[in-house]
């Protein structure tokens, strides 16, 4: 059975806490992980939650900044060690090369993995699979910053009654399938489009275009929300968003599930991100997220 969840590994921003390490966020798609934004600390944390280096196909890191990326070299050294047997992919911004390359050799180790770096230098198609298609979008950041995609193929739902009534069961029905027509009956007549999951990942950002690209039509959105939104001026200066700021975007976008993240050290209570999401009219499920916390993605619409 396919398993699709996010797995929280850290939600601090620049600073950790006593109870927040930094970034790091494994999804699970069916057969294969990504690793999103592998801050210090990631692969102690990765244990903690249950995660194995053999969980790990591709690894995208939205920014060089620290808390999004310090963990790159922990994690890879990790992939090499345990000899995980199949290539990692690695996306990261194209401007940032030298900062992956230190963070890739940053001291000696033997390596048994291959590591296929796939550098982005711009919007759009990073990898394309069976079960998904990953994209990338530029974000607004002092550095330049990407956010990511996820989404499946859309399918076709059969309509039992449409099947009866034009006759077609049994074998015939895969024969439909795979071959769009069987005895004079099209596949449209009988199905209607289901609609492919998406799940976006947005990290250190202003609100821009790439924000609303990459949250459109989400069955999940994980998206930073570093200040709480009376510190809004804060927000814009440092290239962030508010809580109030990510679920209006999440909001307009359609969003199903929000999970919010990438909190401030400053701010004590959780509960408040949660208040001023919900004040700010998203009104889907919302997660406020924390460390080794399992999110599954919601169920496909019926």
């Amino acid at each position: 059975m396919s398993v699709r969840e996010l797995v929280v590994l850290g939600t601090a921003s620049q600073v950790p806490t006593r109870h927040r390490n930094h970034n790091g966020y494994l999804l699970r798609w069916d057969g294969e992980g990504m690793l999103f934004d592998p801050g210090e600390g990631t692969q102690r944390q990765m244990l903690r939650a249950g995660v194995a280096a053999h969980d790990i196909n591709r690894i995208c890191v939205t920014h060089f900044h620290g808390d999004h990326s310090l963990g790159l070299a922990g994690v890879i050294q990790r992939i090499n060690l345990d000899r995980v047997p199949h290539e990692v992919s690695a996306h990261y911004p194209a401007s940032g090369q030298r900062f992956f390359d230190r963070l890739r050799y940053a001291t000696a180790y033997r390596e048994t993995v291959e590591l296929i770096q796939a550098p982005v230098a711009a919007d759009g198609v990073l990898a394309e699979t069976g079960s998904y298609t990953l994209e990338a979008r530029r974000l607004s950041h002092p550095v330049e910053s990407y956010g990511y995609c996820v989404t499946e193929p859309d399918g076709r739902r059969m309509l039992p009654e449409e099947l009866a009534a034009h006759g077609i069961k049994g074998p015939d029905v895969g024969r439909l399938l795979r071959e769009g027509e069987v005895n004079g009956v099209t596949l449209a007549e009988v199905s209607e489009v289901r609609k492919g999951q998406r799940f976006a990942f947005v990290m250190d950002t202003r609100l821009c275009d790439g924000v609303h690209a990459l949250a459109d039509g989400c069955d999940m959105l994980v998206i930073e929300s570093t200040f709480l939104d009376e510190d809004g001026q804060l927000a814009t200066d440092h290239g962030h968003l508010t809580a109030g700021q990510a679920a209006r975007a999440a909001r307009d976008a359609g969003v199903r599930h929000l999970v919010l993240t990438h909190f401030s050290q400053r701010y004590s209570d959780p509960d408040e991100f949660e208040r001023q999401a919900r004040a700010a009219g998203f009104d889907g499920e919302l997660t406020i997220a924390q460390d080794l916390l399992r999110v599954p993605l919601p169920k496909r619409h019926q």
